[in-house]
């Protein structure tokens, strides 16, 4: 499995033609408390960069963008009861949606660990 960022602070971590798609630690320490997940529909389809999800916290309300294209497959169900879990556990049990990805293209614009890493570092 290979996980990918964007400077939307959305990861993705693909396994063969599966992405799961979260944000990242970053993200929801800037958040603050999540308090409210708006996951997208099973089946639903989304080219890279249309909004996929809304994360509301106690700060703000944000939207989650699709990564790549691709049909969502299956959603975390365990954040409608707990939208905790993307602070404690943002990058594991916090995951928001799994996507079928239809152009794997689309992960050649985006950045490994490294180089997210740098691009929040320039950001602080």
């Amino acid at each position: 499995m290979t996980t990918y960022y964007t400077d939307e602070h959305e990861w993705i971590r693909v396994d063969g033609e599966i992405g799961t798609v979260g944000i990242t630690d970053y993200a929801q320490e800037a958040l603050g408390d999540i308090v409210f997940v708006e996951l997208p529909e099973v089946g639903a389809t989304h080219k890279k960069g249309d909004e996929a999800a809304v994360v509301e916290s106690v700060k703000a309300a944000s939207e989650i963008y699709a990564p790549v294209d691709g049909e969502v497959t299956e959603v975390n169900d365990a954040l409608e009861g707990e939208p905790a879990l993307v602070n404690s556990s943002a990058e594991a049990d916090g995951w928001f949606y799994k996507v079928k990805i239809t152009n794997t293209a689309d992960l050649e614009g985006l950045m490994d660990a490294d180089a997210y890493k740098k691009f929040v570092e320039g950001l602080n």
